[in-house]
């Protein structure tokens, strides 16, 4: 019985959880980042504000929970992405890139956090920014760097153009009604140009550079 009691009250938490960090991003969407109080993310959640301080310390822990939670490079996972690395990081490069022109599009609480971390001074869009540095730079150094050699730091150059447009473009898509260079970027058409685009200019790198 003891067990069960304690199986269910760790199933109980974990449901909290969830429920709270789930009401942050109900917030994030509906009324922005200046909406998220402690009484209202209780409210959105329908729990007992107490639990907040009880499961993640305080307020802004649970906002830094939700923010890492978001984030495309601190979710991504190798296996997930089904590619070989031996070819110095050509499939790699593309199947990221493909994969954050993805997920970023389609998460529009993310898209709210990446604005924010241009507009605010905030201690966990700061962490979340180095964490996201040393990730990209930890597959730089092992992959990509050692097959460019002394012209790595062109290709990184490349990649910070490609990784900024897609943010761009995901955000520009998600919050106007018109096209971008003549391209529809909510339409399949458009994206599949985009996407088509990313892997030329991978391929051109990887053959030129």
């Amino acid at each position: 019985m003891e067990r069960k009691i304690v199986d269910g009250a760790v199933r109980n938490k974990e449901k909290s959880k969830e429920k709270f960090l789930a009401a942050v991003g109900e917030i994030v969407k509906t009324k922005g980042f200046s909406a998220l109080k402690v009484n209202e993310i209780a409210a959105v959640a329908g729990l007992d504000k107490k639990l907040i301080y009880n499961y993640f310390g305080g307020t802004t822990q649970l906002i830094d929970e939700y923010i890492k939670s978001q984030d495309f490079w601190s979710n991504v996972k190798n296996e997930e992405l089904n590619v070989d690395i031996n070819d110095g990081g050509r499939g790699l490069s593309k199947a990221m890139l493909l994969s954050q022109f993805d997920y970023i599009f389609e998460n529009k609480e993310l898209q709210k956090i990446l604005l924010w971390g241009l507009l605010e001074d905030r201690v966990s869009l700061k962490k979340l920014a180095v964490d996201r540095e040393e990730s990209g730079d930890a597959l730089f150094k092992n992959i990509s760097d050692p097959h460019f050699g002394e012209h790595s730091v062109r290709y990184r150059a490349i990649m910070a153009l490609l990784v900024s447009g897609i943010y761009y473009l995901d955000i520009f898509a998600s919050t106007n009604e018109i096209t971008f260079c003549g391209l529809d970027l909510k339409s399949q058409e458009g994206r599949a140009a985009i996407e088509e685009a990313l892997a030329f200019i991978i391929d051109k790198a990887y053959d030129s550079v």
